[in-house]
């Protein structure tokens, strides 16, 4: 456990303790008896009823404090490029935006923060990752690569890049659902078959969440995309975002069994 969430953690017990001790005060704070008692001798203002309630409301705080932090929502972060920052679109109706609408609707408890930067390349992505992925984060989905296809990047440069954005969040213990992005025909099969390679086999090398093609039943069908053809429309993001849904429910578990360790 690293410092940071072992700190939030006593720091979420202070109100516990500072009301276990303000009932401690109270019941042994000393009284005079009066007429029921013997002249100056003292007494305590509660008996043992009390006690056991205030012992109740303490457990009862206790689990109250537990209940709320299960119900802390989960910190989602959206590391990309235009595809999730919402090119063409409101920022209502940007990727991460709709997700978390839709797991909300699910009855998750979730936020899932825009780290989208258009134009940014897997290399642009991994030297921005540490101000991008902010400490209480707890789950990351990475969608990068496109510019880098449309760009003709050696695909080797594309793999590295990635391979240092997940090496990153491993070491951090931040669970990583990777999307898949596919090299467009016009650059050859040696090349779509380098570049359409990287994800599935850095997935299977980290043992991570991943999700084949983030542009799934999206890409090139004109109905979903804007004029420029590349980047879907509100309507596109609905497809998208139906499409990568239950990955993103594996992501949320994920990050749950990450709280209890």
């Amino acid at each position: 456990m690293s410092f940071l969430r072992a700190w939030a953690k006593i720091r979420a017990c202070v109100p516990v303790l500072r009301c276990i001790a303000a009932l401690h005060l109270c019941c042994i704070t000393p009284h005079r008896r009066g007429d029921s008692g013997s002249p100056g001798t003292q007494g305590y203002i509660f008996g043992q009823g009390f006690r056991i309630w205030a012992v109740t409301l303490v457990l009862g705080l206790a689990a109250t404090s537990g209940a709320i932090a299960a119900e802390r929502p989960v910190r989602i972060v959206a590391l990309g490029d235009s595809l999730t920052a919402g090119f063409g679109v409101t920022a209502h109706d940007a990727f991460p935006a709709k997700l978390e609408r839709a797991l909300r609707a699910k009855n998750y408890s979730v936020e899932v923060l825009n780290a989208g930067v258009s134009g940014d390349t897997a290399s642009g992505g991994l030297a921005r990752l540490d101000w991008s992925i902010p400490a209480d984060a707890e789950a990351v989905i990475v969608e990068l690569g496109a510019n880098d296809a449309l760009r003709g990047i050696d695909p080797a440069v594309t793999r590295n890049a990635l391979d240092g954005i997940l090496r990153r969040m491993r070491e951090r213990g931040i669970p990583v659902l990777l999307c898949g992005m596919r090299a467009p025909p016009n650059l050859g099969d040696d090349y779509a078959r380098r570049f359409d390679a990287i994800f599935a086999e850095l997935a299977a090398a980290y043992d991570t969440l991943f999700y084949p093609f983030f542009l799934e039943d999206v890409a090139a069908q004109a109905a979903l995309n804007q004029g420029d053809g590349l980047h879907p429309t509100a309507a596109g993001v609905d497809v998208i975002v139906r499409g990568l849904l239950p990955k993103a429910e594996a992501l949320i578990a994920k990050a749950m069994e990450r709280r209890k360790s």
